[in-house]
């Protein structure tokens, strides 16, 4: 551990959507953010080989100069951007205390606010070619990259209500969606079972998984196998979709954070307040429902906006006292 101690306004956790422009507006009303990129700088959208759905880029844009841009932004306006990993907090139960963060198991940094962009990594198979195809055809995020695959066939992987709800998706913009079920029933709701067993261009397949993603450049095809016989099938596609869930990136605050039963973070009412004073939480880190680059970089915006108000409030308190 190092010996000196820095003592920052504004400690900004993730370097995705939501901590960019949290670190924004924080930087413009002069709260001398410091950030902390994490092991992925620029979150999950690094992954993503075009983004089409973010307002502003009529053409489009891809996801790793998007995250450059956003960073250009917020150092304009005086953000200190540091490469790091946050290992361990101990946030201040106090109203005006100090929250203490320590940064790759070295280097403590004591924060009056700390915002959490942390963000979430989402579930995959983990079977070589899948991976080798990640952004090439393999996606987590079927309303970010469906447009892609318009009039196309497609494959979808998942038996809950995220995975009936982005199959139903879509079946509106594809020639077939195939639906992969591990089991032989799906998890999702009677409601949304209902949606996808209405709609005449998906096919579901039960009791199979992905034997091997095919092609080498792009998704070609899908090679699947059943679990009850060990037949495998090959089909034809050129996007596989893998919806099987989230996990937030909340490890290091459990203990410190309140958190719903899947690790993700619990914020007071519509603002982005944790259960700690002064400490907000904003992107995917909060956010199970929507995870667009969007709404993280809204949620951002609330969190930069939430600290500054709560450090105005300290001000006065200590003045009025």
């Amino acid at each position: 551990m190092s010996e000196q101690i820095e003592r920052i306004k504004t400690l900004i956790i993730g370097s995705g959507p939501a901590g960019y422009t949290a670190a924004i507006y924080a930087s413009r009303a002069d709260l001398k953010p410091v950030m902390y990129t994490g092991m992925e700088p620029g979150g999950q959208l690094t992954t993503t080989t075009e983004v089409d759905n973010f307002p502003g880029y009529p053409e489009g844009i891809d996801g790793p100069t998007m995250m450059v841009q956003l960073q250009q932004q917020a150092e304009r306006f005086g953000t200190e951007v540091r490469i790091g990993m946050v290992t361990a907090v101990d946030f201040s139960d106090e109203i005006g205390g100090i929250h203490k963060v320590t940064v790759d198991d070295s280097t403590l940094i004591e924060a009056e606010t700390v915002i959490i962009s942390t963000g979430a990594t989402a579930k995959y198979l983990n079977i070589p070619s899948e991976q080798r195809l990640r952004g090439g055809g393999v996606s987590a995020c079927a309303v970010c990259d469906g447009f892609f695959y318009k009039g196309q066939e497609v494959a979808i992987v998942g038996a809950g209500d995220t995975a009936a709800e982005e199959a139903s998706y879509l079946a509106n913009i594809c020639k077939k969606v195939t639906m992969l079920v591990r089991k032989d029933y799906m998890r999702a709701s009677k409601a949304m079972q209902h949606r996808v067993n209405s709609l005449d261009n998906i096919e579901i397949k039960y009791n199979t998984e992905v034997d091997e993603v095919l092609g080498e450049q792009v998704v070609e095809g899908l090679r699947m196998v059943n679990n009850q016989t060990g037949e495998k099938e090959d089909i034809a596609i050129t996007g596989l979709f893998i919806a099987i869930g989230h996990k937030p990136n909340t490890d290091i605050f459990k203990g410190q954070l309140d958190m719903d039963d899947t690790g993700y973070i619990i914020t007071e009412g519509k603002s982005t307040k944790t259960n700690k004073p002064g400490v907000f939480a904003s992107g995917d880190v909060q956010d199970k429902e929507y995870r667009q680059a969007v709404t993280a970089a809204g949620t951002g915006c609330m969190a930069a906006l939430d600290a500054e108000r709560y450090l105005a409030s300290i001000e006065s308190e200590a003045v009025a006292s």
